[in-house]
């Protein structure tokens, strides 16, 4: 739990999502991110039990398709932020119908970085008790544990972002600011992913 603690505080792609989201469109939007994150780590906390993660890195050509696909996603979506032409005054009438797809947008961006199914695939073993058995269920376990600490976390965030969202929302002249603010964070995290090596 410490070390748990320590990593969610070191500012990563999904903390910086978040702040985007909840800045640009209000801190629900930021939680509905981070619960969105929070499958997205399931799904490669499944995949590092059952040995997945392990595939993954060992094959180059998988890992490059992942991680392209993500960095694409990504930089696709802060285009799109960037042309679209919506301020941030329409966004109180639009938030409910977009809390779906905010959602489903953490999952998939998510899922598509490589670089945390390798994460976990470091970090989880060191804890593993080897001795007990069922190694599979060790890492289940240490893995749900992780995605809570990281999705209060980012929970956390999410209103701290959101108050920042709520004051630049109050003047008008910023609310363009907040749309170029989040796409390209959106952007940078895609291109960050595209250009980043297995450590």
């Amino acid at each position: 739990m410490v070390a748990t603690l320590t990593l969610c505080a070191i500012p990563g792609p999904d903390m910086l999502y978040v702040i985007a989201r909840s800045i640009g469109q209000g801190r629900k939007a930021g939680i509905v991110s981070a619960f969105g994150f929070s499958i997205g780590l399931l799904v490669h906390t499944c995949a590092a039990a059952l040995g997945f993660s392990a595939l993954l890195m060992s094959s180059p050509l998988a890992y490059s398709i992942v991680k392209y696909v993500g960095a694409a996603y990504l930089i696709f979506l802060g285009i799109s932020m960037l042309l679209s032409k919506k301020s941030t005054s329409s966004l109180g009438k639009l938030k409910q119908a977009s809390f779906k797809r905010i959602f489903s947008q953490a999952i998939i961006t998510n899922i598509l970085n490589p670089k945390i199914a390798l994460f976990f695939l470091a970090f989880l073993p060191q804890f593993v008790n080897i001795s007990e058995g069922g190694l599979g269920w060790q890492i289940l376990i240490l893995g749900i544990i992780f995605n809570i600490i990281g999705t209060l976390w980012n929970i956390i965030v999410a209103f701290m972002a959101g108050f920042a969202g709520d004051w630049l929302k109050n003047r008008p002249k910023f609310s363009r600011l907040q749309q170029w603010f989040t796409g390209g964070v959106l952007i940078f995290l895609g291109i960050h992913i595209a250009f980043s090596q297995i450590n």
